[in-house]
């Protein structure tokens, strides 16, 4: 892709100046990141699917290749140890030319020891960044994992560069793909595995590839926020069916999630209803805004479509004060997102880490910081019929505003959720979910 090679330098500059930076107030010589490595099954020859340090991809596109290194300092040129074993059991990856190795002086390794040769023997002023103490301990690292450091980088990863935003639409387009086939599956009274296989050849990718544990749920099962069960078998009737499912490329993961009514009913009407105040809400994301006071404004809006569709009666800003939509929304509007589905930075004021809390009546809300241009969002609406909440609500002193007959109606549609991946640009928003026409 062009413009992954137009903009990629920029995004170099932009990681050697935020290393520059640190390392300077911090007084560390230079950075070795680990991707790290596979972790073995308890009492057996296999390995779980290995997920890449994110500090690492983000400075490269070498996602799936454990046993790396990259050695930093804001000013020389990246080294770059690459794993590369003489292995006749598994594929091995080889570097070829691209848009991105020109920036990195390569070393390959045969056998992951060989790092030793390749860093400093001095590491007194290095420090490690990664998942594995105990490799950083035997190679003789004592800076490990520096606080500072590691809240300078989240901080500052909130921000996006161009480069950033092209694997992030990319990620977007293949999630999309996969999302229609899905739905057709849907409709065609495919069961959940089935559907989860449809969705798979749409993107492209397997299950290990694809950011997250795909969420598709039929009818009831739409009720449980994070279900990932995939029943082989088809429901005797499709009533609804949310998935909340994603992509991959280049380590930038996209994050979508769309509910579908199987018939032409009131729960289609309602999910319409969440569509139209999912788009108004996706539009509150303007640069100088609050997140935290977009998850409200969430709140009150959903009320009013509580009333409207004749669960509770009563005004909704009274029905949020009381806590009642909080029956029905457990959850926040949404959270950063980019190297990893739910991205760092969201709870900081400032690059020392100084947090953010969420407000006492919103405890799950992932994201606090305020609203800035070069940001990239979620915006994930939802209502939902769980028993847990639903039973809670019933022993409570509001339980008799609540036309349950209606409710219990609803409950073998499970729930509605629905979310776009948003960027904030300076002068406009940019929601690349609906750029691929995921209505």
């Amino acid at each position: 892709m062009s413009d992954l090679a137009t903009h990629y330098p920029a995004h170099i500059a932009e990681l050697q100046q935020r290393t520059r930076a640190i390392l300077g107030k911090e007084n560390i010589s230079s950075l070795a990141i680990h991707s790290g490595h596979a972790g073995k099954v308890f009492l057996d020859d296999m390995y779980y699917p290995f997920k890449t340090n994110p500090h690492f991809k983000a400075w490269l596109p070498i996602v799936d290749t454990p046993n790396c290194w990259l050695i930093v300092n804001g000013q020389d040129k990246p080294v770059l140890a690459f794993y590369q074993p003489l292995d006749f059991w598994h594929k091995v990856t080889q570097i070829k030319d691209e848009y991105w190795t020109e920036f990195f002086d390569i070393k390959l390794m045969a056998n992951a020891d060989e790092v030793e040769k390749i860093l400093p023997q001095d590491k007194s002023t290095m420090a490690y960044l990664g998942a594995h103490d105990d490799v950083a301990s035997k190679l003789g690292f004592r800076h490990c994992n520096p606080e500072n450091i590691l809240n300078y980088f989240h901080y500052h990863r909130a921000y996006k560069t161009d480069y950033e935003f092209v694997c992030l639409r990319e990620a977007n387009r293949l999630a999309v793909n996969g999302h229609l086939a899905a739905k057709e599956a849907f409709y065609a009274k495919a069961s959940e595995f089935e559907i989860q296989l449809a969705y798979l050849k749409g993107v492209g990718q397997g299950e290990n590839e694809v950011p997250y544990g795909n969420i598709v749920a039929l009818n009831e099962n739409a009720a449980i926020l994070h279900y990932t069960a995939l029943e082989q078998n088809a429901p005797q009737q499709h009533h609804s069916f949310l998935i909340d499912a994603g992509a991959s490329f280049n380590g930038y993961a996209a994050d979508i999630t769309r509910t579908y009514s199987f018939e032409d009913d009131e729960f289609a009407q309602l999910i319409n209803a969440m569509n139209e105040m999912q788009l108004l809400l996706g539009k509150g994301l303007k640069p100088g805004g609050s997140y935290v006071d977009l998850h409200i404004e969430n709140h009150v809006k959903l009320a009013k479509i509580i009333r409207e569709f004749g669960f509770v009666d009563l005004p909704a800003e009274t029905m949020v004060e009381s806590g009642i939509t909080a029956y029905f929304y457990p959850h926040g509007i949404g959270h950063h997102l980019g190297l990893q589905v739910h991205d760092m930075g969201g709870f900081m004021a400032n690059e020392q880490g100084t947090l953010i809390k969420a407000p006492k009546a919103h405890p799950f809300l992932r994201t606090t910081r305020g609203i800035e241009s070069k940001q990239v969002f979620t915006i994930e609406p939802g209502i939902y019929f769980i028993d847990q909440f639903l039973n809670d609500l019933s022993k409570s002193e509001h339980a008799h505003l609540v036309n349950w007959q209606k409710v219990d109606r609803f409950r073998k549609f499970g729930g509605i959720r629905i979310e776009d991946n948003i960027i904030v640009h300076e002068d406009r928003l940019e929601n690349m979910t609906r750029d691929f026409n995921l209505a």
